[in-house]
């Protein structure tokens, strides 16, 4: 049985009065691994619905996201707000198991919908204020000589910097490798660059950090490029 059908059965044999149901991540693309895990979204009408729970089933690490309809749209809504949903991406990317009512056929439209509209636009003032952070950080990472502390500065940059190019841009954000895959989506050469120089100045290979530098500048300058001297918060 294949991890579709092992779904399946697990939605209908714990939950058979789900209205809908999705399959998503990475187990349905080409980058399926040995540990990828099957991500479940369940649509109850009631109790005991919402809940999360981590479980093993036939052999398979299972992520169930069981809610009702109202709290799939509580969720949506927080998570759109923070520019990052992975409720509407499952939904929109994933795959429909069962749909007793025609809910799982009109949330993942919608989802789909609201996906490619994008997240909310970041403001003048947050764009400033992330600017002003990495600008800040990269002096920190130009005059350290430590290498244990010049990881932890590069791993910060890497992870700002990438938030930054995105929210520039008006993608959305992600976090971990979802990060990594917005970015690669969004601006393919500059996720090449940061993460190529990362990697070099992480390693302290000669002119890895001016590397890292040269790239995390380039994000700075699709949001309006360095800011330090002058600003100011009240």
């Amino acid at each position: 049985m294949d991890h579709v059908e092992i779904a399946r059965e697990l939605v209908r044999s714990r939950f058979p009065e789900a209205r809908a149901a999705f399959l998503a991540g990475s187990v349905l693309t080409h980058r399926r691994t040995l540990t990828s895990d099957l991500d479940i979204v369940v649509l109850l009408a009631g109790p005991p619905a919402p809940f999360r729970e981590s479980l093993a089933y036939e052999g398979w690490p299972v992520e169930l996201f069981v809610q009702t309809e109202a709290d799939w749209r509580l969720f949506a809504e927080r998570e759109t707000a923070a520019r990052r949903s992975p409720l509407l991406a499952m939904c929109a990317e994933g795959m429909v198991l069962i749909d007793t009512d025609g809910l799982g056929a009109a949330l993942q439209a919608e989802s789909r919908a609201r996906m490619a509209a994008g997240p909310p636009p970041a403001s003048t003032t947050e764009l400033e204020d992330r600017r002003y952070a990495i600008t800040d950080s990269l002096d920190d990472l130009r005059g350290c000589a430590d290498p244990l502390e010049r990881t932890y500065i590069v791993a910060d940059l890497l992870q700002r910097a990438s938030e930054l190019a995105l929210l520039a841009g008006g993608h959305w954000l992600g976090g971990g490798k979802w990060l990594s895959r917005r970015l690669a989506a969004a601006e393919p050469e500059l996720h090449s660059r940061l993460t190529a120089g990362a990697a070099a100045a992480m390693s302290n290979t000669p002119d890895g950090t001016g590397e890292f530098v040269g790239a995390v500048e380039e994000a700075l300058e699709l949001a309006g490029g360095p800011r330090w001297a002058g600003y100011s918060r009240r």
